[in-house]
């Protein structure tokens, strides 16, 4: 009568929900396992990173970090999905999820967040209004 969703199933579907063009026609790049960018790094559409960017990364829509992703920077996005490691400030303009294996050494801003069960993070929290960086 009743379906039911494994963890595993689930948490698979949510770092996954990228595989094509999303509901606004946006496509994915795809940043692979192995692969480490240097500096500074944008992207228009959405992005999937399974590897590791070491510097600023701005990001026009969603953002999804797979299992053993690494940011050593600044994160500025629409939407998020993070399962990987952030060591920098995450600045969400609209949603921030955070599944079980996220770790997060930063400050986080974002309008809502989910955070699942075993997910961590290290800093001050903002939720409830837009992010925007911190002026300086």
């Amino acid at each position: 009568m009743f379906s039911s969703i494994s963890k595993d199933k689930k948490s698979n579907a949510d770092a996954n929900a990228l595989s094509g063009p999303d509901k606004d026609g946006a496509q994915t790049t795809v940043i692979a396992k192995g692969t480490v960018i240097e500096g500074k790094f944008s992207c228009a559409d959405n992005v999937r990173l399974d590897g590791a960017i070491h510097g600023e990364v701005h990001v026009d829509k969603r953002f999804v970090m797979g299992d053993g992703s690494h940011v050593k920077g600044n994160i500025h996005t629409r939407d998020a999905v993070i399962k990987g490691k952030i060591n920098g400030d995450l600045f969400v303009k609209e949603a921030l999820h955070l599944l079980e294996t996220a770790v997060i050494e930063g400050n986080i801003s974002a309008k809502t967040m989910i955070v699942d069960e075993g997910a961590r993070y290290n800093g001050s929290c903002k939720i409830g209004a837009p992010a925007t960086a911190a002026k300086n």
